[in-house]
């Protein structure tokens, strides 16, 4: 009965029947003179809440807010994933980016995957299984930032206790993580490890049961006690590398031991007055994050109206010119000369912005040329302190339950980060030995116009991650909306090509006039997780207040106090 169960259940998902209703925007937001902490689990928010209550500072409630998203959001990211981060301290006259993000094998090759007549990879060997694993860059980079950026108030083992209780009392079982377990038993069910602690006897527990992890926890307690070396070398680090090899994979134990941080500058933007700090490459997310609001502030939204047909097809233009310029263009700079100071100028933005007709939507355009203006699943969390301090942490372990490879022994799940490379070679994203795949990632810091903290910023959502935070930021800037109203309010994404993707929460009257405009749409749910999870917090300087807003697409909870 219970194989026939399961398939009962695939049925009923892939007709949509199994579908919970959204959750109301409500209650989400948060506001509080100390602290706020918004993530995507109202656990992991306590749970920095905690850390500020303790006297850490901003870095430290971030880092044990990370740690235990790894936990309790085990579908999206964890310590077999990689991710960027921002962070400004009061004190830093810059802000810092840390790339911990995933790299390809020591043993890796532009044509390492096996594809079919149409280009595509055979065997879904991109997404899942050893093959599809780069090296993880969780632990190095969560631990890097502590050390660099925390209070020293606390001990290392404090900041991660909260997620190793997590791991082994039991995490929750939500309506959000029930259809994902739903959506992915296919490949749940592949990997033996994956479904022990996942499935009971092949099928997802129920909504409100408890998913424990007792192998993760100790791996985070090893962790606590011996740091990065932990994870990176030894028994882990032997466990890792031959899992991975057993399931088809090239990771090896040396590929571990010489995983590196990387430590990087912001690239930097304005957008109406305020300074936008984000994440560079490998990381296209930052960059054009800033040149899609370069684009948008050459029009003057606020008299076109925020739900008006106008604004929408001007958003849907910019994304299309902006994504051209990333396939074009974007890859780790290490291995690649990208034009990024063309790419964020605003006389470029303004012969973007030149190419965009208000009569008509244009087919899939061509990349730009920014050389003359050249001078030389995911999660989020937002933190902010009453010190000023920020600090924007994305990150991922690829699709849900990402590679599908769980490293037995240590409640670790990989990711399958390298299907970001182009699986071809010739391209600026090929993939190469030791490089970092190309991603949309985009923490960022606003700034005010007086170079105050003002917000940070982020989302979760493959290649709508950037165009989500930019059209969260307008809603904000440019019509004054309170930050949960802005993180609430429908969402579009256009990519250079196909059709233009809606909320169906998008006004009737905006739908009809884009389609007089020539624009293909896909209508999505009401509230529909494809257009990400942002989790925000802002300074309001009236209110002397710090509010928190966090994505109701997801199980986002901003917590302040």
């Amino acid at each position: 009965m219970k194989p026939l169960l399961a398939i009962m259940l695939l049925a009923l998902t892939a007709l949509g029947l199994t579908a919970q209703e959204p959750i109301n925007a409500l209650g989400r937001g948060a506001q509080g003179a100390n602290g706020v902490v918004a993530t995507a689990k109202p656990e992991a928010s306590q749970v920095g809440i905690d850390i500020l209550k303790k006297g850490g500072n901003a870095v430290d409630a971030a880092i044990a807010a990370a740690f235990a998203m790894g936990v309790l959001e085990p579908d999206t990211n964890g310590l077999g994933g990689g991710g960027f981060m921002i962070i400004r301290l009061a004190s830093m006259k810059e802000a810092v980016v840390i790339d911990f993000r995933e790299t390809a094998p020591g043993a890796s090759k532009p044509d390492m995957f096996k594809l079919d007549d149409r280009g595509r990879i055979l065997d879904h060997a991109g997404t899942d299984g050893g093959l599809s694993v780069g090296v993880p860059g969780d632990v190095a980079g969560l631990l890097h930032a502590l050390d660099a950026f925390g209070s020293k108030k606390l001990t290392r083992a404090q900041i991660l206790q909260p997620a190793i209780h997590w791991a082994s009392q039991g995490i929750p079982v939500t309506a959000n993580l029930d259809k994902n377990i739903k959506d992915s038993l296919e490949r749940i069910n592949h990997f033996p490890a994956c479904a022990e602690i996942f499935l009971q006897e092949g099928l997802p527990f129920e909504v409100g049961e408890k998913i424990k992890n007792p192998d993760l926890a100790k791996t985070l307690g090893l962790i606590a006690t011996k740091g990065a070396e932990g994870f990176y070398k030894g028994e882990i680090a032997a466990r890792i590398a031959g899992e991975v090899q057993k399931q088809g994979g090239i990771l090896t134990v040396q590929d571990l031991a010489g995983y590196t941080v990387k430590v990087r500058k912001p690239v930097e933007g304005t957008y109406r007055g305020y300074t936008i700090l984000s994440v560079p490459p490998a990381s296209s997310g930052g960059t054009h994050l800033i040149e899609l609001l370069n684009v948008m502030e050459t029009f003057d939204l606020k008299t076109l109206g925020r739900d008006s047909g106008a604004t929408a097809h001007l958003w849907s233009e910019a994304m299309k010119l902006v994504f051209a310029d990333r396939a074009k263009y974007m890859a780790d700079t290490d291995f690649a000369k990208v034009p990024l100071a063309g790419l964020v100028s605003k006389a470029y933005a303004r012969e973007l912005a030149a190419r965009i007709s208000p009569k008509e939507s244009m087919s899939a355009p061509q990349a730009g040329n920014p050389a003359p203006f050249e001078s030389g699943s995911t999660t989020h969390l937002s933190v902010m302190d009453k010190e000023g301090n920020m600090v924007s942490i994305t990150k991922s372990i690829g699709l849900l339950f990402g590679s599908g490879v769980m490293v037995p022994g240590t409640g670790i799940l990989l990711n399958d980060h390298m299907s970001d490379f182009v699986a071809k070679p010739g391209s600026v994203n090929s993939i190469q030995a030791g490089k970092r795949p190309l991603s949309s990632i985009s923490p960022s810091l606003v700034l005010d116009p007086k170079g105050r903290s003002f917000m940070t910023i982020g989302s979760p959502g493959a290649t709508r991650i950037f165009t989500t935070v930019a059209q969260v930021i307008s809603h904000v800037l440019d019509f004054g909306m309170p930050l949960q109203e802005a993180i609430s309010a429908p969402r579009l994404s256009q990519p250079n090509t196909g059709s233009l993707s809606l909320e169906t929460r998008v006004p009737a009257a905006t739908q009809k006039a884009l389609g007089t405009l020539g624009h293909k749409l896909t209508l999505r749910g009401d509230w529909d997780p494809y257009f990400g999870g942002v989790q925000a917090v802002l300074y309001d300087a009236k209110a002397k207040l710090l509010v928190g807003g966090a994505d109701p697409r997801r199980d986002g909870q901003a917590i302040a106090y």
